[in-house]
């Protein structure tokens, strides 16, 4: 009961649900006022701008959020207008409709803002259908009031940000904390465990993936805020909490060890590894709290537990080495020391964004450069050309704005022909459902049909006990604003209050409340049918072969971080900025690669061809990466030797593998500089420099100098996690090389 409690607190103060509230607000007021004047004729294209210009109101910077409504303003407008001037001629009607429903819906490849402003587009045209005006000067006057609406919205937005300024900002920073506690407590899971590994590995993947997402929104908020005037000390607090988020986010990544080696070296020893998954545990439990305290503004949890955690996790060392004795003991004392030291440095993490959260004064400095902050923002191209460059068939979003198109078409041409009541309820659930990938439209399209058979059904109920007009207007607005919250969470639940509020909107203008609520199931029902077969069967868009462009970029990405991590060791002073910006890109692409395959795993499974060599793929790909972020954390963290010959000479053979299998998927050629014999017996010198370092290190002992300086201890992790990541990396790129191979002759071929 006490966490059901907490769970509706924190809904309540979420900024969903304040965007359900600002929803509310625009079109409440309007409709309220209008209707006491008397005009109420006029209050309702007003409701409608609002409405419609609501999609486009995202987190983000408000230079975005100002542009991306007026342009909805200005296309809802010219959409509805030309709908409405092409209505009485069928030919041409149909013809405005298609080509409006495909280059609007190709306004997505100008990324997930312009796709909301491409849906309020989508919505402009289906409403329009419903709206019965004939003459000129009624479209205009419609038009007019429309846009009224939009501008009315933007400036509720606008008042609501005024009034609220960190509301976007907070939640984004608590969900950020919420899954990256989450995502600590899966790799915990599997440090010990090798039950349902491949299951848990495939959350690691979609975890990462709404990582990654929720810092893209982070940069664009926090990063370009006030960049004239300076940041406040409250967005300098945000921004200390955010940068400690992503880098607890590599940390764990970079933790992420050769569970091969691990199993081997600990199998009959786990018990040595269960401090260090209990403290991976607990500084999950706690970021999910400071999630819960960032929205509630409650007093911070307890970090005992945690100190002594990490107290535990550091005695299993010295208790390993006192059962297994020097030297037998050494390799798994050294993972065991740089596990600890990863979870030692997200601790000093979770304490900083304690401290910013406590208003500690000394907590209120960041000190990122303005000019260096912006290098991080991902700029979004937004010329003509991206559309241009999309007109071909083997574009995901051309082959998804072309089924659309003919979805909507046949739709419409299906209600003409069977006299269907209101053919645009059809329309309206095919552009809510259907999107470029199957498996997402058909579960959509679940969660459509059966939102609405709850929404009718609670409907049905209400009107059955009463007929009052101001009971549903009342509803009809409360369930839209619960809808709008719920959107982005729950669709089900979002379908049903939307069905519960249309119906209402219906039952206050038309008494036969019962008669709307049929025709909006079967109208559902429909739609949602023809949305999954025209995705199943035009122009299908499989994710297998779709693939391609995203494993290049991710190759790429790699590639570039491994060598930025060559030059971070080299000289970590001036080659730090460029490492951190081909980090940041490297994830991202990974990012993508994981959510390219969660979107292939909804996928039919026989359209799921080599599912176990792209499942393959993926995890070569994602183990290289934190193999990378390993080492360069390695670098950072500690005062390192020179980089020698043979390292650098191996992380050229790595980047010439990596090269080697981007060339199979571009079709191009590049020499190969590094020969396998080189490679291998520059791997073995580093291996030998541990092994001195290892033998030097038994010789004090047995002239019983067994007390270790910090020196020392740094030089052989430092041998050991180089020559023994590089080898793990040469190992892993030969393997993501054949695999990439395999997928080219298997795949690519065949398409």
């Amino acid at each position: 009961m006490k966490e059901s409690i907490k769970q509706l607190e924190l809904f309540f103060k979420s900024s969903n649900f304040d965007r359900g509230i600002r929803v509310g607000v625009a079109l409440a007021i309007p409709f309220a006022v209008f209707y006491a004047l008397g005009y109420f004729e006029l209050a309702l294209p007003v409701v409608l701008g609002a409405f419609l210009n609501a999609p486009g109101d995202m987190p983000g910077s408000r230079k975005r959020k100002v542009n991306s409504i007026l342009i909805s303003t200005g296309l809802t407008m010219l959409i509805t207008a030309i709908i409405l001037f092409t209505k009485p001629y069928l030919p041409l009607l149909l013809i405005t409709m298609g080509v409006i429903a495909f280059f609007v819906s190709l306004l997505s490849v100008y990324g997930f803002r312009a796709s909301l402003v491409s849906f309020s587009g989508l919505l402009a045209m289906v409403i329009a259908f419903a709206i019965d005006k004939t003459s000129t000067s009624a479209i205009l006057i419609q038009v007019a009031l429309m846009g009224v609406g939009g501008l009315w919205y933007l400036a509720v937005s606008l008042l609501f940000q005024v009034i609220f300024p960190n509301k976007d900002q907070n939640q984004l920073l608590s969900d950020t904390l919420q899954l990256t506690g989450e995502y600590l407590k899966l790799r915990a899971k599997l440090l010990t465990s090798t039950k349902n590994r491949d299951q848990r590995i495939q959350q690691n993947f979609s975890l990462q993936n709404q990582i990654n997402d929720k810092h893209e929104s982070l940069r664009e908020t926090l990063l370009s805020a006030r960049k004239h005037s300076g940041r406040s000390r409250y967005e300098e607090k945000q921004l200390l909490i955010f940068i400690s988020t992503i880098k607890i986010f590599e940390l764990i990544e970079a933790e992420q060890m050769n569970y091969e080696t691990i199993a081997k070296i600990f199998k009959d020893k786990k018990e040595f590894l269960k401090p260090a998954k209990q403290l991976n545990k607990r500084m999950g439990n706690h970021l999910i709290r400071l999630s819960e305290v960032l929205m509630q503004r409650n007093a911070l949890p307890d970090k005992k537990k945690l100190t002594l955690a990490l107290t535990r996790a550091n005695d299993s060392i010295t208790a390993y080495l006192g059962r297994l004795k020097l030297p037998q003991a050494r390799e798994g004392a050294l993972i065991l020391k740089n596990l600890y030291d990863f979870q030692e440095q997200t601790l000093e993490e979770i304490t900083a964004i304690r401290r910013a959260m406590d208003n500690v004064k000394e907590a209120s400095k960041v000190s990122l450069k303005r000019q260096d902050a912006s290098q991080f923002l991902t700029l979004h191209e937004y010329r003509l050309n991206m559309i241009l460059q999309n007109l071909r068939l083997d574009s995901t979003l051309f082959r998804h704005s072309l089924r659309l198109s003919i979805a909507m078409l046949f739709a419409y041409s299906l209600g003409l022909f069977f006299e269907i009541q209101n053919t645009y309820w059809i329309l309206l659930t095919i552009i809510v459902i259907m999107r470029p990938s199957y498996g997402l439209t058909r579960e959509r399209s679940k969660d459509r049909i059966t939102g609405t058979l709850i929404g009718a059904v609670i409907a049905v109920g209400i009107v059955l006990l009463t007929q009052n007009e101001i009971v549903y207007a009342v509803l009809a607005l409360v369930s839209l604003v619960f809808a709008f919250a719920l959107i982005q969470q729950n669709y089900k639940w979002a379908a049903a209050l939307i069905t519960i509020s249309i119906v209402f909107v219906y039952s206050f203008i038309n008494p036969k409340a019962l008669e709307v609520i049929q025709y909006r199931v079967i109208d559902t029902c429909i739609g949602a049918i023809i949305a999954v077969v025209a995705n199943y069967s035009l122009l299908p868009s499989w994710e297998v072969f779709n693939l391609k462009q995203v494993l290049i970029k991710a190759l790429k990405a790699n590639k570039t971080y491994l060598l930025a991590t060559q030059d971070l060791y080299r000289d970590p002073e001036d080659n730090i900025l460029a490492y951190n910006l081909a980090r940041k890109e490297a994830f991202l692409a990974i990012s993508q690669l994981n959510a390219a395959f969660q979107r292939l795993t909804q996928d039919p499974k026989s359209k799921q061809k080599e599912f176990q060599l792209i499942y393959e793929m993926v995890t070569l790909h994602q183990t290289l990466i934190a193999a990378i972020a390993s080492i360069g954390n390695f670098i950072t963290q500690h005062q390192t030797t020179p980089a020698s010959v043979e390292f650098n000479m191996l992380i050229q053979r790595i980047s010439n593998t990596l090269q080697g299998a981007l060339d199979g998927l571009e079709q191009t050629s590049t020499q190969d500089n590094i020969a396998q014999a080189k490679a291998e017996d520059a791997h073995e010198k580093l291996l030998n420099k541990y092994k001195r370092l290892a033998q030097a290190r038994d010789e004090n002992i047995k002239l019983g100098n067994e007390a270790l300086d910090t020196e020392t201890l740094h030089a052989l992790q430092e041998a050991y996690l180089i020559s023994n990541h590089l080898g793990w990396l040469v190992s892993l790129a030969d393997n993501l090389k054949r695999s990439t191979k395999r997928y080219k002759e298997t795949i690519l071929q065949e398409e």
